[in-house]
């Protein structure tokens, strides 16, 4: 049950079986959360928030028996869930699929100031936390394009 959890309810374990490599992984687990944020669209953005707050929650405990040594396995792709939900509180349209295109890319090139230096915490918060760091680039760049449009 955990491993389903921290494969991102599946989604992490979809590559293997589709082409052999876990490559990929953590865009399986952002499709999830991007499902999830559609249908919270309508909602206030303090549901969102709250969601998001469940699902770093979850990915902290989930993720916690695979993190062992700085371990990261690929298929673990609750945090890219978690940090997808973050990015995605309180938005919609252009400023909604621009935040969780801002939070992948940086998750993936980890180029922003913090992410590495979250990644590289113990345990599941260096699972976590590079996530949810790339999340809230997303989330303000998100934003800042609310304010603009």
């Amino acid at each position: 049950m955990r491993r389903f959890v921290a494969a991102g309810f599946g989604a992490g374990l979809l590559p293997k079986r589709l082409y052999g490599s876990h490559n990929g992984a953590g865009t399986f687990g952002a499709a999830v959360a991007l499902i999830v944020g559609v249908f919270l669209i309508p909602s206030p953005w303090w549901i969102d928030l709250m969601v998001a707050l469940v699902a770093v929650g979850v990915s902290l405990w989930a993720s916690a028996p695979f993190a062992v040594d700085g371990a990261d396995p690929a298929w673990v792709a609750i945090d890219e869930v978690a940090g997808t939900l973050v990015a995605m509180i309180g938005l919609s349209g252009w400023p909604f699929a621009a935040a969780v295109a801002v939070a992948r890319l940086l998750d993936i090139f980890k180029v922003a100031p913090g992410i590495s230096r979250a990644e590289s915490l113990h345990g599941p918060l260096g699972v976590t936390m590079d996530d949810v760091v790339a999340g809230l680039y997303g989330l303000g760049i998100g934003w800042l394009l609310m304010g603009l449009l």
